[in-house]
């Protein structure tokens, strides 16, 4: 970690203390809103999150102010997002989607994630699934600095006491595909679980919790191996018996991957015994059970069943529904969210308008749940619902950046799930872009049946203007890969050309499903070269999972790529294994004039190789590269760990700020969106020769500046980043401090002659 080193250097400015910046100065991203995207005539609030496939949704304070927040876990991707319940301008309150608490989550979650109180502080604790498929993991939330959540691990296991032959305390497993429910099923004011059971997922286990505390505790007993008399058949998706009946037939609902079950136990009818919430694997309905019984001894009956919940506009996801009650539209009634929650994507459905919110509108204590909207969340986000991956060029002519995004889903013509590319015209400006999305089926690519579309908008034919290459592979034969190029037969001044009808394809090249090419000039000689991600390992093609193509300038283009080294940089794991699902993008991010080098691979998790041309032949990385400025400190930049995830990566001067901006295509079908920081700032505070006065000091909703001759003014927080600026020379200026975070900042003068000054400003 090299925090210390560049807080230093900052600090060095308010206090005057001799400045060198080097390459040892730590270079950072940090989360960005760097443009605005626009759907119709809708801006996206949120464009760049990244997407939503599976989440989990959970309530917790996340920043001490006692306001519920939002928690989210996306079960495909293990991916944490953290929302803050935050004052809406216009009135109300607002999910304000904050990233800088998202690193405060364990790496290590899995499966499924619920925030529930078990030792009754106050404060949601963690349930996860353990490193045993099925079994349970608990983290307590322990107060940290301001009130922020931190996790300690309590438990990789929970164990309830059986009191059979062969008892004693035995694991309690909810099978690896389950999601089971950590709710008070009795009343008596302590976590209880529920779920189906692990082998078959017919009946329903209940563990009650037997702490002998008034509350919390995580001992248990079991309770029951058929709660509430229910069994699930699988003639159909709403098929149950009750009671001691047993089911009439074998004959199985077929997913394609592990059978599963969801379950809420949940109060719809206000007598305050809990009824049930539930839906299977391969099914679309969320079914409701009606308990019969008690609070002590539930009893389920085919009278209290039904298919069609919420009765007005009933559930029908494309897949696996799982519901969760909270309130999210602020007025302290829970309401209900309904996600996918499918595992994998064999089921090739689409995620882009999944997550369903019913709002509760009942004045009692039976909810009644109205449909709102069909993507909560995911409607402020860029999202083509699967594997995206972004590219930037001007294809419309203007001389502007555009935006083109391959993703796969069903939103193209004739509804089938197929990978296709988006274009996002900027219709803004060249220092301030605006992605309108023009079509989601750009040159029509969506008639190939591609399984994956990974663009890249690069000269390759040295004429000037950009031209379109790709990686894909087709959903006929989804067992090769190819990377084909079309040449753009467009002059600058004229919206691109493409004729993809007869695409030519680079030869001698691996075919591994998801081979990624970025091309980039690796040895300065003029020609763009190749750096080939890959998984390939085989006889044909040995090697590793970076290699090194050279553009030797020969004709024709196809055969101009030839293999120089099969294991560029020698990148491995932090266990020093090959890093699977490998993505590249090359640019000068630090602002040294030299080409930095960054990675992702399938654990989520970036890596920065500073100078990688003058780098040995094992390469060095940091990790550490993303800066939080809530937690203020410099940390990795984790988004989700889960086996087989497939990110992207590309970089692009989007605001011509001279700084290149990075992107993250996700599994999760949307793009995060990194700003560089260069903190190059203590090298202007050596030179310091101006004077000037800031006072009050500190101020709050203004302050003065004045200099001996007249200059203009740049505010500057701690990362160096502009937060105001007066660019008209004055002697005396009045800086507006009002929407200032309370904070330190920097007031920087320039007069016309050069001269330069700096001054310290506290902000209450």
């Amino acid at each position: 970690m090299r925090q210390p080193l560049f807080f230093l250097l900052v600090l060095g400015a308010f206090i005057g203390l001799p400045q060198r910046v080097s390459a040892q100065t730590p270079f950072a991203f940090e989360y960005r809103s760097v443009a605005k995207v626009v759907h119709g005539t809708d801006t996206l609030r949120t464009a760049w999150v990244g997407g939503l496939n599976t989440p989990h949704f959970s309530s917790i304070d996340l920043n001490g102010d006692n306001q519920p927040d939002l928690y989210l876990f996306d079960r495909q991707t293990r991916r944490s997002y953290t929302y803050l319940n935050a004052a809406n301008p216009s009135g109300g309150r607002m999910w304000q989607y904050a990233p800088d608490y998202q690193s405060l989550f364990p790496a290590d979650l899995s499966n499924w994630v619920q925030l529930r109180d078990y030792d009754c502080d106050g404060r949601p604790d963690i349930f996860t699934m353990g490193p045993i498929s099925g079994s349970i993991k608990v983290y307590r939330n322990v107060a940290g600095a301001g009130g922020r959540p931190t996790f300690q691990l309590v438990s990789d296991e929970l164990n309830f006491f059986d009191p059979g032959p062969n008892g004693g305390m035995t694991n309690i497993s909810t099978g690896g595909y389950n999601t089971p429910a950590i709710e008070d099923i009795n009343g008596d004011g302590r976590l209880d679980i529920v779920t189906f059971n692990y082998i078959n997922s017919t009946t329903v286990h209940s563990f009650i919790n037997s702490s002998t505390t008034a509350c919390g505790g995580l001992d248990f007993r079991q309770d029951s191996q058929r709660w509430g008399g229910v069994k699930t058949c699988y003639t159909s998706c709403s098929s149950f018996v009750f009671g001691t009946e047993e089911c009439r037939s074998n004959n199985v609902l077929k997913p394609n991957h592990t059978s599963g079950n969801n379950l809420l136990p949940i109060d719809l009818d206000g007598d305050g015994d809990k009824d049930l919430l539930t839906a299977r694997d391969n099914c679309a309905e969320l079914v409701r059970l009606t308990n019969a019984g008690t609070l002590a001894a539930a009893r389920f009956t085919s009278a209290g069943q039904t298919a069609s919940f919420p009765p007005t506009t009933p559930v029908r996801l494309p897949n696996f529904p799982a519901p969760y009650s909270l309130d999210v539209t602020f007025d302290g009634r829970p309401d209900l969210v309904v996600t996918p929650n499918v595992f994998d994507h064999l089921d090739t459905i689409d995620t882009h308008q999944t997550v369903w919110l019913y709002e509760n509108t009942s004045a009692t204590a039976a909810p009644n749940y109205a449909f709102r909207q069909n993507d909560f969340l995911q409607r402020d986000m860029l999202d083509v619902s699967d594997k995206a991956a972004p590219a930037f060029g001007d294809l419309t002519g203007d001389g502007l950046k555009d935006m083109l995004i391959g993703g796969v889903s069903r939103a193209t013509t004739g509804g089938f799930y197929r990978a296709s590319l988006w274009l996002y015209q900027n219709v803004g400006t060249a220092s301030k872009p605006v992605y309108k999305l023009i079509t989601n089926d750009y040159l029509g690519l969506s008639g190939k049946k591609y399984g994956s579309l990974r663009p890249a908008l690069v000269d390759l034919n040295r004429d000037g203007v950009l031209d379109l290459a790709y990686s894909a592979f087709s959903l006929r034969n989804s067992s090769y890969n190819f990377i084909a190029y079309v040449l753009n037969t467009a002059t600058t001044s004229q919206s691109a050309a493409f004729n993809v009808a007869s695409p030519t394809l680079l030869e001698n090249i691996p075919g591994r499903v998801y081979d990624t090419p970025c091309f980039t000039d690796v040895d300065a000689d003029g020609y763009v070269d190749m750096l080939l991600s890959t998984n390939t390992n085989s006889s044909d093609f040995p090697g590793q999972a970076l290699r090194y193509y050279r553009n030797n300038g020969s004709q024709p283009l196809s055969r101009a790529f030839v293999l120089v080294n099969n294991d560029f940089g020698r990148i491995r794991t932090p266990t020093d294994e090959r890093p699977n699902n490998l993505a590249t993008t090359v640019a000068d991010f630090d602002g040294d004039t030299r080409p930095d080098l960054v990675t992702i691979d399938e654990l989520g998790v970036l890596h920065f190789y500073a100078d990688y041309r003058s780098q040995s032949s094992i390469f060095l990385d940091r990790s550490d590269v993303l800066f939080n400025p809530t937690l203020a400190r410099l940390e990795p930049l984790q988004l989700g760990s889960r086996i087989e995830n497939l990110y992207t990566l590309t970089s692009s001067d989007v605001n011509n700020d001279g700084i290149p901006e990075l992107f993250v295509g996700t599994e999760d079908g949307g793009v995060v969106a990194l700003g560089g920081l260069r903190p190059t700032l203590g090298a202007k505070a050596a030179a310091q020769k101006l004077p000037l006065s800031v006072y009050p000091n500190p101020a709050t909703t203004t302050a003065i500046v004045e200099t001996p001759r007249p200059t203009r003014l740049v505010v500057l927080d701690m990362m160096g980043r502009r937060v105001r600026a007066e660019a008209a020379l004055r002697q005396r200026h009045t800086l507006d401090l009002q929407n200032l975070a309370a904070g330190v900042y920097l007031v920087r003068a320039e007069a016309a002659n050069g001269e330069t000054g700096v001054q310290r400003l506290v902000v209450q």
